[in-house]
């Protein structure tokens, strides 16, 4: 049986310890960056998620519903 690697924990061994310019370095360095790179960035959105009361996630719905409705869909290959 092959070893089981847990995406959360990884990605947070991987940025844990980083001050605030290592971690504004890795999440610029992964947005629009390579696809392997989105589950870093989800889950960091999902610990900053858990840590919002509801008005502030609210506020950051609304944030994401205004750039959907902005985003350029382009034709899936």
């Amino acid at each position: 049986m092959g070893i089981m690697l847990d995406l959360r924990q990884a990605v947070i061994h991987k940025v844990h310890g980083q001050d605030n310019q290592g971690l504004r370095s890795m999440i610029e360095g992964s947005v629009d960056g390579p696809e392997a790179a989105l589950p870093g960035l989800g889950v960091m959105f999902e610990m900053m998620w858990k840590q919002l009361d509801r008005t502030k996630q609210d506020e950051l719905i609304g944030i994401v519903s205004q750039q959907l409705k902005t985003a350029e869909l382009k034709p899936l290959l």
